[in-house]
């Protein structure tokens, strides 16, 4: 034992270097031991949904799952194969994988709507916008029908496995555990618990609509904050220096707009899941014959102009934002949240308020001007330079109309996130 010892001193930075490593292998290895663990027990909890019996005369639920293999730098298609699939095999569904992967296939992502029970995207924000854009480029009137009637009424799930997945903080828990994450969001679309997902259609003047169930962001947080990357080897003060730096540029940043809004709307009660059956031919005939007859010419009524408002804004950043991050379920009335922020802002408010954006894109800061609008039209001055944030995708700035569609897409979720929200309206 002592000889052991003095050649353990004797050959101290070895010893160091090998302890180390033993020490990260270890932890490595009882990471994957709990990971497995965790997949383990979500394999059991999805088996219970499988082994649930079934009329013979009742087919098995379609599942159409879009997954995007290029999310999570090119990880995404083993997350889903190692930590998702095996719950939704087990599940007793019957499961299509498409992968998003290719251009030209929005004809193909139609056909599948038609024969499908529900809808699951694997990816990130941008595998979210991805699926409704390449409907768009089919067609945008289909598409607009689309999520009219047939995304209102088929239920989708998220498999968060993308770098960004703004949507699993709406829809499930906080996790630090990725394995964890996914499978709970997995086991989520199996319990089937949804809420309502207001959507944001933004459309310039030529371009086809890009639909977003986040907002858009047009500003300086926005522009430092796409950079935060490139300073990855400052390690937790990479995004600090990314605002820090851009202050560099000309000071105070501003953006020169108009905008035009109109207020909220009110919301219409919710239609009956049911709907009453249908009366006999013969009724229904002569309903529309005594309709026919009886009813007097109806006077054309004069449709009343909207009331826009018309606002000449200067701003460090703009944000429009639906209220997924707040839903609130019993809410009488429909808005999405525009935000415009003071261009009357220190370099140090700047350094320090980037920070917190990273964590909340769409905060809306202490001086800001706040307005509850269902539809907005945002105009640039000609030669205007940028880009917007789309869903943390980035797009051209351009001059743009953004009309709220509320309630549109039904999202599975977590049952505890669910009864978070009935709470929270209910205080």
């Amino acid at each position: 034992a002592v000889k052991v010892l003095t050649t353990l001193r004797n050959h101290w930075k070895k010893t160091t270097f090998g302890v180390c490593l033993l020490s990260w292998g270890g932890n490595w290895l009882y990471g994957k031991h709990c990971d497995n663990l965790l997949r383990r027990a979500a394999c059991q909890e999805a088996q219970a949904f499988g082994n649930q019996l079934i009329p013979s005369s009742m087919p098995l639920k379609k599942a159409t799952v879009f997954l995007n293999p290029a999310a999570c730098k090119g990880k995404a298609r083993n997350l889903f194969e190692k930590n998702a699939a095996p719950i939704l095999h087990l599940s007793g569904l019957d499961v299509t994988v498409v992968k998003t992967d290719y251009e030209g296939q929005a004809k193909k992502l139609l056909e599948l709507m038609e024969n499908t029970d529900l809808i699951i995207i694997a990816g990130g924000d941008g595998t979210v916008q991805e699926v409704l854009q390449e409907l768009s480029d089919a067609n945008v009137n289909l598409l607009s029908s689309c999520v009219q009637a047939v995304f209102s009424k088929i239920p989708i799930g998220f498999i968060p496995l993308g770098k960004t997945c703004t949507l699993s903080h709406m829809l499930y828990p906080e996790s630090t555990n990725q394995v964890q994450h996914i499978t709970n969001a997995t086991l989520a679309i199996l319990k089937g618990e949804t809420v309502p997902l207001d959507v944001l259609q933004i459309k310039g003047e030529k371009e086809q609509p890009v639909f977003a169930v986040t907002g858009l962001r047009w500003g300086s947080y926005r522009d430092a904050g796409v950079k935060v990357s490139k300073y990855w080897y400052l390690g937790p003060l990479k995004t600090k220096a990314a605002h820090f730096f851009s202050t560099f540029k000309e000071w105070p940043q501003k953006r020169q707009a108009a905008l035009m809004y109109l207020g909220p709307t009110e919301r219409p009660p919710e239609e009956p899941e049911e709907k009453p059956s249908r009366p006999p031919l013969y009724v229904r005939l002569y309903r529309r014959l005594r309709l026919y007859w009886s009813s007097p010419k109806e006077i054309p009524q004069e449709v009343t102009p909207e009331d826009w408002e018309e606002l000449k804004l200067s701003t460090i950043e703009l944000s429009i934002a639906t209220r997924n991050r707040q839903l609130d379920l019993t809410r009488t009335e429909d808005f999405m949240d525009i935000c415009i922020e003071a261009d009357t802002v220190s370099k140090g408010q700047f350094v320090n308020r980037g920070s917190q954006k990273m964590h909340d894109p769409h905060m809306c800061p202490e001086g800001s001007q706040c307005i509850q609008a269902s539809r907005c039209i945002l105009q640039l001055p000609e030669g205007t330079e940028g880009s917007f944030g789309i869903d943390n995708e980035e797009y051209e700035a351009m001059p743009v109309e953004v009309k709220l569609l509320p309630r549109k897409l039904q999202f599975f979720c977590d049952p505890r996130m669910r009864e978070q929200m009935l709470h929270a309206a209910v205080q």
